[in-house]
């Protein structure tokens, strides 16, 4: 009896076809995100029709990031911070710029954009800076040095604006402590390890034995809690960009129903001051 000619193991080389014979324009666009074809869309492996009324916003973000969904838990976490990121009013760069680009005619998706592309390291970037702040502590921590010790080390490094803490309206953020609360009764029941809230912990003790409270702000605040939910720091600002998106369209379009033209940032009776 001949032997069976052996089969080849599979693999992940991508579909050919006669559009394109050798898979190289599939590959060159293979990703793990989403799949679509003729009657079928799945994201993550998963049909969009069992997602739809059966999935949260915050449950499906975690899924596309992640390529998993979260514990009921975890999920209800992301979303209290996507919640407190949302608005902070027309003082804030990016609401005003799309207040203003709502009046000049280029619609909804080109304030939203312009509002979007003012979110850098300046304003927005501040909770990705913190969650690099409190990992470089933890690795610190991880050497040996107590927690005070490595805080000390890594702020008396650090240049001298410490993003997440202080704000300049709020003496005290509204939304600091209840965030927190919610991270520390996630700590004890399990959630999350607790590590970056330590480590923000550390940072507002050594700020107000030095001078006076400086206590967390949301940007220390959520950058805690994508931290502990595992995101790197990076999406902690794509994350924060996601939220702060809702109310860029919700004031984009509250001045699209004002009726103003071309709204420029002071009242058209106050003349910017002359300089020599």
């Amino acid at each position: 009896m001949s032997e069976q000619p052996m089969t080849e193991p599979p693999t992940s080389e991508p579909p050919t076809s006669g559009i394109d014979p050798t898979g190289q324009v599939a590959g060159w666009w293979g990703t793990a995100v989403s799949r679509m074809a003729p009657g079928v869309i799945e994201l993550r492996g998963r049909p969009v029709q069992d997602l739809i009324g059966t999935t949260g916003l915050s449950t499906m973000i975690w899924l596309m990031l992640r390529g998993e969904p979260p514990a009921p838990a975890q999920a209800d976490l992301l979303e209290a911070a996507l919640v407190a990121g949302v608005d902070h009013g027309p003082q804030a760069p990016s609401i005003a710029i799309a207040r203003m680009a709502a009046t000049c005619g280029i619609g909804l998706n080109g304030a939203v954009a312009s509002a979007v592309n003012t979110l850098g390291d300046s304003h927005g970037g501040a909770g990705e800076q913190c969650v690099e702040l409190l990992d470089q502590i933890l690795r610190r921590e991880a050497t040996g040095l107590g927690l005070a010790a490595a805080t000390e080390e890594v702020v008396a490094e650090w240049p001298r604006y410490l993003p997440g803490f202080g704000h300049r309206f709020h003496p005290r953020d509204p939304r600091r402590d209840p965030l927190l609360a919610l991270v520390d009764r996630a700590v004890r029941d399990g959630v999350v390890p607790g590590h970056h809230l330590r480590a923000g912990l550390a940072v507002e003790a050594r700020l107000a034995a030095r001078s006076r409270p400086v206590p967390m702000n949301i940007d220390g605040c959520t950058a805690i809690i994508y931290a502990e939910l595992g995101f790197p720091a990076p999406l902690a600002r794509g994350l924060f960009v996601l939220s702060r998106s809702i109310g860029i369209l919700a004031h984009a379009w509250e001045e699209t129903q004002q009726g103003r033209r071309n709204k420029g940032p002071i009242p058209r009776d106050i003349l910017p001051a002359h300089l020599p």
